[in-house]
């Protein structure tokens, strides 16, 4: 049985690897963009507060990625291996390129192709709760910080020219980017850790004949989380600086009070989905969205869209899910063929 496990761990964990470089971008490039903390400092702010989101606020994806999208009685080993191996090899091309890659929709994908294969696609589940998310929620990302900067901001700066400008409010909005970094960090663990800890729950359980609404699938959730959640951490240190840059000071430079509103924005809207629904989104889309929308407020929409680094992430948002997605399937079927499924 240990024998059993220890791939599709291992491969859970080479995936918290991933998910911990990409997650980092979103979370800390704000406040690495502003200059306000140091870059050694943030591995292991970014680890603690994903482990406290992903035990505190992780159940509900936890169960839409173990057992709403593919049946968890379908997650054996070697499904769970090959779905796993999928994301990692994914979010690795994505994280090498320096770009940051939504977990969720490479997770999700990563489902699809099995249940598809096996017809076990919970078609309702993908097309009527998370599909409509992945398109909702940037734009309200995008249209909130849009409408913050052109309408409350102009209003409020008219009326109080440089009142943010004082040293005192700087420094105060210091430690306000570095909570609302931690938040984010915070709503990572609420919604991406599921990414892993999902299918790995739902595999032990099937395994171990288990039943899935039992005390024992939480007990066991928990556990899955304590293992996954800390190797964000190592992941941050080793792919996070080069995706913050990314993030954080390709696009358009990124002020302190500018930070923190996107930051709590963002952070938001993916607790929102982790904790109504369970839906795995992007943190990486909604906190980018709302980075082009501040971008637009400064330089206009043209110089915004027409930038390299943004043309860059609408490419890799394109190929890396859809590499989830061909390893998956192709995988699934060569599995299929040496008589290595059990369903």
């Amino acid at each position: 049985m240990l024998n059993g496990l220890l791939l599709p761990l291992l491969v859970a964990m080479f995936m918290g690897l991933n998910m911990g470089g990409s997650g980092t971008a979103p979370s800390f490039a704000t406040a690495f963009g502003s200059g306000i903390i140091r870059r050694s400092l943030i591995p292991g702010l970014f680890g603690i507060f994903v482990l406290l989101g992903a035990l505190l606020a992780g159940k509900n994806t936890a169960v839409t990625l173990g057992k709403e999208i593919l049946p968890a009685v379908s997650l054996d080993y070697t499904l769970t291996t090959i779905i796993l191996f999928s994301v990692a090899c994914s979010l690795l091309f994505a994280n090498l390129l320096g770009i940051p890659q939504s977990t969720a929709q490479s997770t999700v994908v990563a489902l699809i192709a099995p249940a598809h294969y096996v017809g076990q696609l919970n078609t309702h589940k993908i097309f009527f709760e998370i599909l409509p998310t992945w398109v909702v929620m940037p734009l309200i990302s995008f249209g909130l910080v849009y409408f913050i900067r052109m309408v409350i901001s102009r209003r409020f700066d008219a009326k109080h020219p440089g009142f943010f400008a004082t040293e005192k409010r700087q420094n105060f909005f210091n430690w306000v980017v570095i909570i609302t970094s931690c938040y984010v960090a915070f709503s990572i663990g609420s919604n991406n850790v599921a990414n892993a800890a999902g299918p790995i729950t739902s595999m032990i359980t099937n395994e171990l004949h288990i039943i899935p609404s039992s005390q024992n699938f939480v007990l066991i959730m928990i556990l899955c989380t304590l293992i996954i959640a800390p190797i964000f951490a190592i992941g941050s240190s080793i792919f996070g600086h080069k995706l913050m840059v990314k993030t954080g000071q390709a696009i358009i430079p990124i002020g302190k009070v500018e930070a923190s509103i996107i930051s709590f924005i963002t952070a938001s809207l993916l607790l929102t989905a982790s904790l109504t629904r369970g839906i795995p989104t992007s943190l990486v889309q909604l906190n980018t969205f709302a980075i082009l929308a501040l971008s637009v407020t400064k330089v206009g929409w043209k110089e915004t869209f027409s930038k390299k680094v943004v043309k860059q992430f609408w490419l890799i948002w394109l190929i890396a899910p859809l590499i989830a997605f061909l390893f998956s399937y192709f995988l699934t079927s060569l599995a299929d063929q040496f008589g290595l499924l059990s369903i």
